[in-house]
């Protein structure tokens, strides 16, 4: 059963409603990614419910509804575009029934993030070629949006003052394994943002120590912000044929022929990633070092880490009873079932309708091969 989460109205007066809106800068878009299937989240995430649809941390919001929410206090709701893939329609039409058809961009198939990022960037720039881009997952937590807010205003003043691509770095907590570092230049301007140096995608443990240890090292979030003139000469330099390939079909964008059209596309362009791709390559990088509470709760370890737990230090979300056990993760789906651990102590345990895992947290990796595994032998039945 798929649950469906809607925020309580506020009272508004319309005179203020306007004034906030005539406030927002009508250049500012945000793209937010969202056709991940997300399988280290196995078995709530499935293919055909991922977790951005689900409430993972029991807040009353689904992720991909606070990624919009958030956003929205900010830039236009007009203004911000999703992409997904086409199988998610239903679901994202049912969760965000403010967007128009028309801001809902649907890949047939899922190419990384270059093909996502320039298809919505190329259709955008039929309707306004001075828009400047906030580009974001739609499954991606953070605590102080107000923070976030102010980091992504100090971007996009600088990407429309100069020919740059910002990403928000997150200042590293611990030697992370599981996530990208960006090493950057000493900002003897003092503007704020610094001119990236190095990116390294997913270092040894003693590497990543090392990083920590210089300070000039921060976690990747794989947020960027960029003008629509910066990026499209990107693309033309770096990733010509993916440009040249939504530019081709701009006379289809916003009319019927658009889906018929980018799923030919779809079949034809490389599957690349926006950081190999461009952002590697880019000699006009730059990183504002922030933190906001941020996590890309990337593994059920990082919702643990996430989440409200009780005096045992066990994260819980269901009908459950606990007896002497510490430092577990546990998600129950069906309400009405009653479901008691004993003496059990740094473990995943998660129930739905039809898929139970119970498996070690510090070996949160060996869910993604649980995955494969199960597909190989069970078919997509259960993934």
């Amino acid at each position: 059963m798929i649950q469906i989460f809607h925020k309580k109205k506020e009272k508004f007066p319309t005179f203020a409603k306007n004034n906030f809106l005539l406030s927002m800068n009508q250049n500012h878009y945000v793209i937010i990614m969202a056709g991940g299937v997300g399988s280290r989240f196995w078995p709530m995430s499935r293919a055909n419910f991922p977790k951005q649809f689900h409430d993972i941390l029991g807040k009353g919001q689904t992720l991909i509804q606070e990624t919009f929410a958030r956003v929205s206090t900010f830039v236009p709701k007009e203004n911000i575009y999703l992409v997904t893939n086409s199988r998610y329609l239903s679901l994202v039409q049912e969760q965000l029934p403010m967007m128009h058809e028309d801001q809902i961009l649907l890949e047939p198939i899922g190419k990384n993030t270059a093909p996502c990022i320039a298809y919505a960037c190329y259709k955008i720039k039929t309707i306004n070629s001075k828009a400047v881009f906030l580009v974001a997952s739609s499954d991606h937590l953070i605590h102080d949006n107000e923070k976030f807010e102010k980091d992504v205003k100090l971007a996009f003043k600088a990407c429309v003052e100069k020919d740059i691509i910002m990403t928000l770095g997150i200042t590293p907590t611990r030697p992370n394994t599981g996530y990208g570092y960006i090493q950057y230049l000493e900002d003897k301007a003092n503007k704020g943002y610094f001119k990236v140096k190095t990116f390294t995608e997913k270092p040894t443990l003693e590497v990543a120590k090392t990083f920590i240890a210089s300070g000039d090292f921060v976690w990747n979030s794989g947020i960027f912000i960029f003008s629509m003139k910066t990026i499209l000469a990107a693309f033309e330099k770096n990733l010509p044929e993916i440009g040249e390939l939504f530019q081709e079909i701009e006379a289809c964008y916003f009319k019927p022929q658009e889906r018929v059209e980018v799923v030919r596309v779809y079949n034809t362009c490389e599957n690349v990633s926006i950081d190999y791709g461009i952002m590697e390559k880019a000699n006009n990088a730059f990183v504002i070092p922030t933190e906001f509470g941020w996590s890309d709760l990337g593994t059920w370890a990082s919702v643990y880490e996430n989440s409200e737990k009780d005096y045992y230090e066990n994260a819980v979300k269901g009908n459950i009873i606990v007896y002497h056990s510490h430092h577990n993760v546990i998600h129950i789906s069906k309400k009405d079932k009653l479901v008691v651990i004993n003496d059990l102590d740094g473990y995943i345990v998660v129930d739905t309708e039809d898929a139970l895992i119970i498996s070690p947290k510090s070996d949160e990796q060996f869910i993604k091969q649980v995955v494969s595994d199960v597909k190989q032998n069970k078919g997509d039945r259960y993934v």
